[in-house]
């Protein structure tokens, strides 16, 4: 019995030993954890930076050629060179016809064959009274009066003679039909309709370059002179056209208290149509191959412009002195140079000489 009694007090003595050595040992140290900022980076590379003027506009052509009746009779549209009848979307030549009016009405208008025989049989008689003067057969009165009804009838022939051209229309100017033959309610009219007098039987124009109005307001106004070159969109296409700043209006529109510019545009084959609303970008200033940076990459700290160079694992905090930008990228005049690597995503909490991993691409 005091045999066990002496063994448990041993065992208990043991274990109070092990336990107190096991407080007295030096504690295992863990590895630190460091945090790193996720960033992606770009090159500091060389673009075209430019300052724009962005507006929207309303297509028209640079003018309109309106053929109107003059004569009234039956109207007649004429045909191209491949017989067929004329129509809107065509193009024509200068001198081209375009009409023509016929019928009893248009041959009474004009008189042409009444004034022809008019003048003829005054010449006849004038040329008569000549020879009866020059034979002392006729007195100076006699010729005077011939000589008087010889112009009479001249001038009666040469007025039917325009008349007669006035039944035949022709288009002044290369250019395109934009609208041919049809009423005041826009409905076309068939060959053989008699028209009066004043109706519009076509309206052409050239398309292969078109003006664009665009409205400005005062501080745009105060960038934009003419002469500034420009682009045009149209969502239909996804090139854009050229254009050129060709006029300032030099009064404000009172109701929309704005100012009107007219600009031309390019349109050698006659993609874009009278009437589209456009897109209209003028370029104020431009300049080339300058150290551009993507505007993401600067920050704000303080009021200062900042980005933050990529410097191995940690990043270096630039000031910057900023040139001409647009939405996407910013000329840098000081602060980074071309070949420098710049964070441009997880900004905001970056700090000079903070330890960065570069994600993304």
């Amino acid at each position: 019995m005091k045999q066990t009694i002496h063994a448990l007090a041993s065992l208990v003595a043991a274990i109070g030993v092990l336990s107190l050595a096991s407080g007295c040992a030096p504690p295992v140290n863990a590895p630190e954890t460091e945090f790193r900022i996720p960033v992606e980076v770009e090159d500091v590379g060389k673009g075209t930076v430019e300052d724009l003027v962005v507006a929207t506009g309303n297509l028209r052509p640079a003018g309109i050629v309106t053929l109107d009746i003059e004569t009234p009779g039956l109207l007649q549209i004429a045909r191209n060179a491949d017989g067929q009848r004329l129509a809107e979307g065509m193009r024509v030549s200068a001198g081209d016809v375009v009409a023509r009016v016929t019928g009893e009405d248009a041959r009474l208008h004009a008189r042409l064959e009444t004034t022809r025989q008019a003048l003829e049989a005054a010449e006849a008689h004038l040329e008569r009274r000549r020879e009866l003067r020059a034979a002392n057969l006729a007195h100076d009165e006699e010729l005077q009066q011939a000589q008087e009804r010889y112009e009479t009838a001249l001038y009666n022939f040469e007025r039917s003679t325009l008349d007669a051209a006035k039944a035949t229309l022709t288009t002044p100017i290369d250019g395109t039909i934009l609208r041919l033959a049809r009423d005041t309610d826009g409905r076309p009219q068939a060959d053989g309709q008699l028209v009066r007098a004043g109706f519009t039987v076509a309206e052409v124009a050239a398309l292969d370059e078109l003006i664009a109005d665009i409205d400005l307001i005062g501080p745009e106004l105060a960038r934009v002179e003419v002469g500034l070159a420009a682009r045009i969109r149209h969502y239909a296409f996804e090139e854009s056209f050229s254009g050129e700043v060709i006029r300032l209006s030099p009064v404000l529109d009172p109701d929309k208290h704005t100012f009107r510019a007219e600009l031309t545009v390019a349109n050698d084959e006659r993609l874009l149509r009278p009437g589209m609303f456009v897109e209209v970008i003028v370029v104020v200033e431009q300049r080339p191959d300058v150290v551009v940076v993507p505007r993401d990459a600067i920050a704000n700290r303080a009021g200062k412009s900042v980005a933050f160079v990529l410097d191995g694992q940690r990043v270096s905090r630039r000031d910057l002195r900023l040139g001409l930008g647009d939405d996407d990228k910013v000329q840098i005049l000081e602060g980074v140079a071309e070949g420098d690597r710049v964070a441009v995503r997880g900004l905001e909490t970056l700090t000079d000489g903070a330890r960065i991993r570069v994600v993304g691409t």
